[in-house]
């Protein structure tokens, strides 16, 4: 009976450990480093706004295919004023969502030809989730992913 509440005990005093997974990496920026580059290749199937939302919190619309886990994970040790975020793969049709506490921020810039960006302010503390897309499922594109403050 000692084992069974000691057991009971652990399981509510315990904080979780959530595991934050990336397909291409992690990236923390804070106070001295407020500059960063990822890369990556796209190439899954799952819808992203099914993922995430079909708008961000600014009414953009949310599209492209993907991998389900997220390709990078980006930590912010202390809020962000502004911060901008740059996809250069060559291919204008590639998408960029990021998912963290402060909401769901999406790009696609597939009608201007131009790299999905997303430049935004009010960037709480925290991780977010990073999903690198194409218009087409299954399109395998290599990328670079700017981050800056």
């Amino acid at each position: 009976a000692y084992t069974h509440w000691l057991g009971l005990a652990l399981l509510f005093t315990t904080p979780p450990v959530l595991a934050q997974t990336a397909n291409f990496g992690t990236l923390t920026l804070n106070a001295t480093k407020t500059v960063g580059t990822l890369s990556g290749s796209t190439g899954g199937s799952t819808s992203l706004p099914a993922i995430t939302s079909n708008t961000d919190r600014n009414n953009n619309k949310c599209l492209g295919f993907g991998d389900p886990t997220p390709d990078h994970i980006l930590v912010l040790q202390q809020g962000v004023e502004n911060l901008t975020l740059q996809v250069t793969s060559g291919d204008p049709e590639t998408t960029l969502v990021v998912q963290g506490p402060d909401g769901v921020r999406c790009s696609d810039n597939i009608a201007s030809r131009k790299p999905a960006t997303i430049r935004d302010t009010d960037w709480s503390p925290g991780s977010y989730r990073i999903w690198v897309g194409t218009a087409t499922p299954g399109v395998r594109r290599d990328y670079t992913l700017m981050i800056r403050q």
